[in-house]
């Protein structure tokens, strides 16, 4: 699937616009779409009004230091795992305060894949607290641009749908 700049534009504002409704903030907590979604919400004029913070933990020792993912969760599931994504959420919102978190990590490629997560698995969460997170897994087909796009656009829609839900 290809995902266009004016797609991801439209979800991004989308989502900003529920964000003013609700008088919330968010932040980001990315590592293999690299601050894209910050990037996306933040093309907007204005979008200081609901944006908090983005973080690029690319590493597993930034998602330790900078969003007190566990070693432990790092160790027994990798980076791209369920636990993982929870944890970035968690930490994003406790070193911000902002309303609702995102998190995502995954394998966008060339390499990294492996049996049980091939390149192009992608593990997504958001939420508003630890007992209001939601996570999921997707396996995107395509190249390490087109997977990091699908990413984007499936947890903008993700998040808005979840706060309009709300």
């Amino acid at each position: 699937m290809s995902v266009t700049d004016e797609q991801l534009a439209d979800a991004g504002n989308r989502l900003g616009d529920e964000l003013i409704r609700q008088e919330r903030t968010i932040a980001t907590a990315e590592s293999c779409t690299g601050g894209w979604v910050a990037k996306v919400l933040t093309d907007r004029a204005g979008s200081s009004a609901y944006v908090e913070a983005g973080l690029v933990t690319y590493s597993n020792e930034a998602k330790i230091k900078l969003l007190g993912v566990t070693e432990r969760s790092l160790e027994e599931h990798g980076a791209v795992s369920e636990p993982v994504v929870r944890e970035m959420v968690a930490g994003a919102l406790a070193a911000t305060g902002a309303g609702v978190a995102v998190a995502i990590s995954g394998v966008a490629g060339p390499g990294g894949g492996s049996d049980d997560k091939p390149v192009g698995t992608v593990w997504f969460a958001w939420g508003t607290g630890p007992d209001d997170t939601v996570a999921r897994v997707e396996c995107f087909p395509g190249d390490r641009d087109e997977v990091r796009r699908q990413a984007v656009l499936y947890v903008l829609q993700g998040v808005t749908a979840f706060l309009g839900a709300a």
